[in-house]
């Protein structure tokens, strides 16, 4: 832990598996996709098809978009929207109530669970801090859920840490700065809750005060709104630590398969693949965070807060994740697009 010790990494990995997912035939190959496009298709596709759809994700080796389905007409609904389509045994709701059981029967510290579109399962994952005891337990709820969840373990710890990139401080803590925002034409920025619950006077790393907080979140959320007081640069950017920068000019939602690069101030520039989504992650003490964005890039204490993005599109900020960026990890975000909606904030 850095400092006053109030950021998450947490870590949840995934298993790809195929045991209860087949491909529909390939009669027709599926439309080349950039990833907006293919959010965008992953929507539209959503509600029209309504309860039939179960989950979509994004082939970057292919560059499409998988949309699984329940039946047969629904495929080759997907398949003529131009996705490739796949049948599958779980529909969302009867993962929904998979990840409800484990709400109410594995509510156990050092645990995180996310809906894998991929193996059209719910992965649970515990890590090295859950007993013996508490091992057993999960696995009785889990094996309960029968083919709508899978369990594993993690050999990280699932442990609070603190200290877009760019350091801020506060109350001997160090956090990073998420995004740039404006509400109502005044300057502000986002960075996780987990910072802003326990600092609430920020400064930049040369010790000069710059904002004073606006809103927190956590747990359940995990986002915090910062107002500058002073007057600072305030570009809509991210540090790449080369001398360069990122412009940001808008949001995006996150997609399973979308390759995606984090900024922060410990470990500054890594890149990744986003993994999962809506996980939920038990940081313990009645801390539970839900709907984040699981993926494989690393992170390290300081660099909560700090940015997730897509080229030009914020995605993300920094929430949890266990590893470090030399043996590897696995990191959570808290969506931007709904921080920016709960604290009536644009990208600027």
């Amino acid at each position: 832990m850095t400092g006053a010790g109030i950021a998450a990494l947490v870590t949840a990995g995934v298993t790809f598996q195929t045991a209860n997912a087949s491909e529909a035939p390939e009669d027709s190959a599926p439309r080349t996709l950039s990833v907006t496009a293919a959010g965008k298709l992953a929507s539209t596709l959503a509600q029209d098809l309504g309860a039939d759809a179960a989950g979509t994700y994004y082939d970057a080796k292919s560059k499409s978009l998988v949309v699984n389905v329940l039946d047969e007409a629904a495929a080759e609904a997907v398949e003529s929207a131009g996705a490739k389509a796949r049948v599958v045994a779980n529909s969302l709701a009867e993962l929904k109530s998979a990840r409800t059981t484990l709400q109410q029967d594995a509510t156990i510290p050092g645990t995180s669970w996310v809906t894998d579109p991929t193996t059209n399962k719910v992965v649970v994952t515990a890590d090295r801090t859950v007993s013996e005891a508490q091992w057993a337990k999960l696995t009785e709820v889990v094996d309960g859920l029968g083919a709508k969840a899978e369990l594993q373990r993690t050999k990280g710890e699932y442990k609070p840490f603190i200290a877009g990139g760019d350091a801020i401080t506060g109350n001997g803590g160090r956090c990073s700065l998420g995004f740039n925002v404006t509400k109502g034409g005044e300057p502000h920025f986002l960075t996780a809750g987990h910072c802003t619950e326990g600092i609430t006077t920020w400064s930049d790393s040369s010790g000069n005060v710059i904002g004073e907080n606006a809103a927190s979140s956590f747990p359940d959320d995990d986002y915090g709104l910062v107002k500058y007081t002073a007057e600072v640069d305030r570009p809509s950017e991210v540090n790449l630590y080369d001398g360069s920068s990122q412009a940001i000019s808008g949001a995006a939602e996150a997609t399973v398969g979308m390759q995606v690069t984090r900024s922060g101030s410990t470990t500054q520039v890594h890149s990744g693949t986003v993994t999962g989504l809506d996980a939920t992650v038990n940081y313990g003490n009645g801390d539970i965070v839900n709907g984040l964005i699981q993926t494989d890039v690393c992170a390290e204490p300081g660099d909560s807060g700090g940015s997730l993005f897509s080229g030009d599109q914020a995605v993300g900020l920094t929430s949890g994740g266990s590893g470090d960026c030399t043996s590897g990890g696995e990191t959570f975000f808290q969506p931007v697009t709904e921080a920016l909606t709960a604290t009536g904030t644009q990208i600027g």
